[in-house]
């Protein structure tokens, strides 16, 4: 009687350790496929690629001049910000060419070096594009991303989805498969150690 008892709490765990494993493996599929579509397409889409230094050259903000956060004329009326315009000359080529934050900024507003945040206060976005402006001009040389194909003339300061990001993206799914196979095959050998003692 006791035995049957043990048989059958064993013959649920396994199933429950079966479910968690399969469970596993799934969730970590469905975050594999998240990042394929998601992150992967934004990593393999940008051109700049290599890393090489910048100096600035100069670093002006247009305080009459607005930049629109999209390509909506109202969003313009409704978020302007002063404009900051950084030119650095770039190492590698020695031109003379403009910085951007990321490869997203060039596609917001390719007239900017920085485009913030939609805030409501008009002032703290100014302090915070003034203060960018003075670290530019007191760091005057820093690591920059160009293009080595040449199709984009411009750098940027820094990747929305470098190397390690992408790496660190597919590291947590790959834990979760990884211990869900495990955990299944322990399921598996747990169950073929069982039939075999009980064939004994």
């Amino acid at each position: 009687m006791l035995g049957k008892k043990l048989v059958t709490a064993q013959k649920r765990g396994e199933t429950r350790a079966l479910c968690l494993g399969l469970g596993m493996v799934a969730c970590s599929m469905m975050m594999y496929f998240f990042i394929g579509i998601t992150i992967v397409p934004f990593y393999t889409k940008s051109v700049w690629t290599t890393e090489t230094m910048c100096k600035v050259l100069k670093a002006n903000i247009k305080d009459k001049a607005f930049c629109p956060n999209s390509d909506d004329s109202e969003d313009e009326e409704i978020f302007p910000y002063p404009c900051l315009q950084v030119w650095v000359n770039l190492t590698a080529s020695g031109q003379e060419v403009m910085l951007y934050q990321t490869e997203d900024t060039l596609e917001r507003n390719p007239k900017c070096s920085y485009v913030p945040d939609k805030l409501e206060n008009s002032k703290e976005v100014k302090a915070r594009i003034e203060t960018i402006a003075s670290n530019f001009k007191k760091y005057q040389t820093f690591p920059c991303y160009y293009d080595p194909g040449g199709t984009q003339t411009n750098v940027i300061l820094s990747r929305l989805y470098p190397s390690k990001g992408l790496l660190f993206a597919f590291l947590w799914p790959t834990l979760m498969f990884t211990g869900g196979c495990l955990i299944i095959v322990l399921v598996k050998i747990s169950q073929y150690v069982s039939v075999l003692s009980a064939w004994q």
